[in-house]
């Protein structure tokens, strides 16, 4: 029954990328939606989530933030060192971004859908009834998952076939993470630590890449109005599966 709800999984993930694939013509009003997109996801619903499920502290600081300013302070050495690596070789960027920051960016999230998958399987292992609401919520939010790892791939210089293949394969992810559930569980301090880390490195790439990037040639309040939307959006989401 997991597997079986994980497909929905799949096809809301697929029209996800297919909406940011079709609307390149307004490419700072994705950029900027996306931008709030994942500002939502991780403060609305990844964070609270890591800190729930992580539960001890270190040093007066609990494990999910402190792994959250980790996965933050990673993206951007990982950013940095291959922008580094690209120009001591001579190689040519993509309008300043380096192609394997987006592919290392669209992985996490590749990982964070398994994750997905692997919270619906578990859930049903609890109960039919937590198990459709966790599916649920999987669901509404992984229309922006889709969105975010096509845009994520592409923004960096990817050609489109690299990002198609990512966006399959963050919609095959659920699937896989729900039925993994069928031969083992994952402790819920590693998840919750897991969510707290990918976290961090997700917001760095909003706000240091994405939205700057959004309003760089389109300053418009069109472009701030979707970044507020994206966010509200996944408020609303994360509301009603509550």
């Amino acid at each position: 029954m997991a597997v079986f709800v994980a497909l929905g999984a799949f096809l809301m993930t697929l029209a996800g990328g297919w909406t940011a694939q079709r609307v390149t013509d307004r490419r700072h009003l994705v950029l900027g939606l996306a931008g709030g997109l994942m500002l939502g996801v991780v403060g609305l619903d990844l964070l609270p989530e890591a800190l729930q499920a992580a539960g001890n502290e270190i040093h007066g600081v609990p494990a999910a933030l402190l792994l959250f300013v980790a996965g933050f302070l990673l993206a951007h050495m990982v950013e940095r060192l291959l922008a580094a690596r690209q120009a001591a070789h001579g190689a040519e960027e993509s309008n300043g971004r380096t192609p394997e920051v987006g592919l290392t960016a669209a992985a996490a999230m590749v990982g964070h859908s398994a994750m997905d998958g692997v919270a619906i399987g578990a859930a049903f292992q609890v109960g039919g009834g937590m198990g459709v609401a966790v599916a649920l919520a999987v669901i509404a939010h992984d229309f922006a998952d889709g969105f975010n790892t096509y845009t994520i791939t592409s923004l960096y210089g990817n050609a489109r076939r690299r990002a198609l293949v990512m966006l399959f394969a963050d919609a095959a992810a659920p699937v896989v993470g729900a039925a993994s559930t069928l031969l083992f569980t994952i402790p819920e301090q590693a998840l919750g630590c897991y969510l707290g880390f990918f976290g961090g490195a997700l917001l760095y790439l909003a706000a240091a890449e994405i939205l700057p990037e959004a309003h760089h040639e389109h300053p418009a309040g069109t472009t701030l109005l979707a970044t507020v939307a994206g966010a509200g959006f996944i408020w609303l989401v994360v509301g009603i599966a509550g």
